[in-house]
């Protein structure tokens, strides 16, 4: 009977909505105001016009609105796979491929791109003049679209913030993003001018296929927050109204379908796009190898400082130990490229070599450290008794030998490392893993992608583990 009963509001969203006596909606608090945010006054509640909108419409169905975290980039794909909200409100735009995977309600807001630059660069004019230019965004965004069509090197960003950090660093040429967000964190910023706005687009609701209940529903409860002048006061108290707004209020069924009408055909994973995965690949390959040739010496002077070297330096080496093993790699990463932006002016792919390289050296401290006290003491203390220094007893007793116990842990941290690169997404280098998921949006599955990737770093794990078992048995031997 329990079965049966969820058969029965599988198709229905409305019924499931009223039943529940919530609305739950996804939205990523990351992007800050005015969107959704947390409330400094009040831990664990939210504000925004996003919030009180989702608030309206909730009194309206007569239920309660509740805010679910999820990742901007991955809104639709969690909304289509069910179970964790019912509809999706985050500044969600409707472009083609997206009206070609979900149902959108009649929009709430419209907004404007605006494009960006540098006060010094008077070259930029438009949008014909960004071709080959390294231009910021979100990634699967109607900038991302436009940015992919004219030509420009555009560069995915998770938050709304780090665009206008980098480019006011000479990091990016210029950024695109929605009027919304280039006046609250563009903006204000001296360094930079606004170019113009280039292109317009609309926020809608987005709901799961098949729920045309739930979202005609919310259709008519938007309706009914327009006219009556709640949607548009809630915008002035967020400061996002303008006159453009007022065709919200004079929206029409027709319009609806007209705006959704412009569906797009699924992308296909092709020879194109298994090329970007290539390349990634490489990207990915160059980060890994760049941060562990960094990591390997530094790693082993951090071991010899702390087992042999003074007690201040013991100290000193113990806290670089502590500190990068205790904190994670992301904040470490964030710290490295934006926080030390005004002091240390690093690009993209040094930043997430050196923070990778910086992280791992603490873990081969303690590989290399392992190493050397698995070495029994007597053959330290018999080379220094042949007259040799402890220089050259390390170099020619010690550490062949600690090598040898270490290299399974080094083999290890290298592999673990290869995996851990795809956390340099944050500082926009496009790796693997971030590849992955653009694609799977372009895509609209996440299985062939995904698989794709994971086949890829196989490819670049298994054979530096065969490596190390091949020398493994050649120290065996000797």
């Amino acid at each position: 009977m329990w079965l049966t009963a969820c058969g029965q509001k599988e198709g229905s969203g409305l019924e499931r909505v009223q039943r529940a006596g919530v609305l739950r909606w996804g939205a990523d608090a990351q992007g800050g105001e005015p969107y959704a945010m947390e409330d400094p006054e009040h831990p664990g509640k939210y504000r925004g016009f996003e919030v009180e909108l989702a608030d309206a419409l909730g009194r309206e169905l007569g239920v309660r609105a509740e805010f679910v975290q999820n990742d901007w980039s991955s809104l639709i794909p969690t909304l289509e796979r069910g179970g964790s909200f019912d509809v999706a409100m985050n500044g969600m735009e409707i472009t083609p491929a997206r009206a070609g995977r979900v149902l959108f309600t009649r929009p709430y807001y419209l907004f404007h791109l605006r494009l960006m630059a540098r006060r010094t660069d008077s070259a930029l004019t438009g949008l014909e003049s960004l071709r080959g230019r390294r231009v910021g965004t979100l990634s699967n965004s109607q900038a991302w679209e436009l940015l992919l069509r004219s030509g420009a090197q555009a560069i995915p960003y998770e938050g709304v913030q780090e665009p206008y950090i980098d480019l006011e660093q000479g990091r990016l040429d210029a950024v695109l993003m929605d009027d919304i967000i280039a006046q609250r964190y563009g903006m204000p910023r001296p360094g930079l001018r606004v170019v113009g706005d280039v292109a317009e687009g609309y926020y809608a609701i987005a709901v799961r296929p098949g729920e045309d209940d739930l979202r005609q529903a919310l259709d008519d409860a938007l309706g009914r927050i327009a006219r009556s002048g709640e949607l548009r006061e809630i915008f002035r108290r967020w400061n996002v109204d303008n006159a453009a707004e007022q065709r919200m209020v004079d929206w029409s069924q027709e319009q609806t379908r007209e705006l959704l009408s412009q569906t797009s055909t699924t992308a296909r994973l092709d020879w194109n796009q298994v090329l970007l995965f290539l390349q990634s690949s490489l990207l990915t390959l160059l980060v890994s190898v760049g941060a562990m040739v960094l990591a390997i010496p530094l790693g082993m002077m951090l071991a010899l400082g702390r087992l042999y070297g003074p007690k201040w330096m013991g100290t000193l080496t113990t806290a670089y130990v502590e500190l990068l093993r205790g904190t994670p790699v992301l904040l470490q990463l964030y710290v490295l490229y934006y926080g030390l932006a005004s002091v240390l002016r690093l690009g993209p792919l040094s930043a997430a070599i050196l923070g990778l390289g910086l992280n791992y050296a603490a873990y081969e401290a303690e590989v290399y450290r392992a190493g050397m006290l698995a070495v029994p003491k007597g053959q330290m203390e018999a080379a220094l008794a042949l007259g040799m220094t402890t220089r050259l007893a390390l170099r020619r007793v010690v550490i062949p030998q600690a090598f040898r116990v270490a290299l399974p842990g080094v083999t290890n941290d290298f592999i673990a490392l290869l995996k851990d690169s795809s956390l340099v997404s944050v500082i926009s280098v496009v790796e693997l893993t971030k590849r992955m998921t653009i694609t799977a949006v372009d895509v609209r599955s996440w299985l062939l992608p995904g698989a794709l990737c994971a086949v890829l770093y196989l490819a670049m794990s298994y054979p530096l583990s065969r490596l190390a078992r091949t020398l493994e048995a050649k120290l065996e031997r000797a």
